[in-house]
């Protein structure tokens, strides 16, 4: 068993629009995220994924539908359900912002 996910050893990938990019690693019907985003990434659809995870780096702001926008900073942990009610988009509101992810396989 491989306990140990190595992001170092996996290329950036495109996220979405603009200079977003990200680094997955699937294990255990889990997906291991690491995305990066700049103020030059634009994410135009809503998202309905459910995401656990880490601001590592920067901060972010995430739009919901429905409760507008929040903010997160380097340390503080998201926990956003799946479903339509939660649906979101996040926008970097530094120059880089880094987000460490745990996501349903479904979610990618």
């Amino acid at each position: 068993m491989d306990y140990r996910v190595a992001f170092a050893d996996q290329d950036w990938a495109p996220a979405f629009e603009g200079t977003a990019r990200a680094k997955h690693v699937s294990r255990g019907g889990k997906t291991f995220r690491l995305l990066e985003l700049t103020p030059a990434s634009t994410h135009l659809d809503w998202c309905e994924a459910g995401h656990a995870g880490l601001v590592v780096e920067g901060e972010i702001e995430i739009e919901f539908d429905e409760a507008g926008p929040v903010r997160f900073a380097a340390g503080d942990a998201l926990m956003i359900p799946d479903g339509a009610a939660d649906r979101h988009r996040p926008r970097a509101l530094s120059e880089r912002a880094l987000l460490f992810l745990i996501e349903d396989e479904k979610a990618n």
